[in-house]
């Protein structure tokens, strides 16, 4: 008897997110035997920063690999210690050569517990998105830990050709790993007659979707890369 995957061609994915991290979550999915479809509904730009504003030895935070790759790109340092969201974003800091990486638990909330279970020495900067996904410097404050951010990047849409929509769009199943991008996909799918079934990084990303006549919603316990891909890996 034939193999079910081998006679059946390989299920498309659509993958929402910016790059580089979209290229590296295509080939995850390529991996598990999916056909990915990357067409970012979000790209990344720098905004105009004063480096002094990043100059300092105190310990660094990042909730995420943009934040990493916008801080390398203005200034110089790569000492002290550096407090990170998670797995991609460790990933990331080492990469860029960053000797003393703490990983957090995958959210913002986590990241704050574990910065205060071990209270560094020196303010707290927050390298950060200009929209952050949560309240990192807020919660450090709100304890008595001195933090500051800074906004180095910002994300805004893109405006993909109509061809490429529309093969995205007939995709059986969606990944989503920013509330914006959620919404930004809420809109378009609200017009379309397509039904996918979506995933998103955490329900965040998802609640913007509520109430569409989908295939079906779901996000994993954790907010984690590896997590969004088992998942779509049960859905094989």
């Amino acid at each position: 008897m034939t193999p079910r995957n081998a006679r059946e061609p390989a299920p498309a994915v659509w993958i929402t997110r910016a790059d580089p991290g979209a290229s590296e979550t295509a080939a995850r999915a390529a991996a598990l035997g999916f056909l990915p479809r990357v067409l970012p509904l979000l790209e990344t730009v720098d905004l105009p920063v004063d480096p002094g504003l990043l100059a300092g030895d105190g310990p660094l935070a990042f909730t995420s690999a943009n934040g990493v790759r916008a801080f390398v790109r203005l200034s110089p340092r790569r000492s002290g210690r550096v407090y990170v969201v998670g797995a991609a974003t460790a990933a990331a800091a080492r990469a860029a050569g960053f000797p003393d990486v703490i990983e957090g638990a995958g959210d913002v909330e986590a990241l704050a517990g574990r910065i205060l279970a071990d209270p560094p020495v020196g303010e707290v900067l927050h390298a950060s998105a200009r929209e952050p996904a949560g309240d990192l410097v807020g919660r450090l404050a709100s304890a008595g830990r001195p933090a500051r951010i800074v906004a180095l990047y910002a994300a805004r849409d893109t405006c993909p050709a109509a061809p490429d929509l529309e093969a995205a769009l007939a995709s059986p199943f969606i990944l989503v790993h920013s509330p914006r991008a959620g919404r930004r996909l809420a809109g378009l799918l609200a017009g379309a007659s397509a039904r996918p079934f979506v995933m998103g990084l955490s329900r965040a990303c998802l609640a913007p979707l509520e109430g569409l006549d989908l295939a079906g919603l779901a996000a994993p316990d954790s907010p984690l890369e590896t997590d969004l891909l088992n998942l779509l890996a049960s859905r094989r």
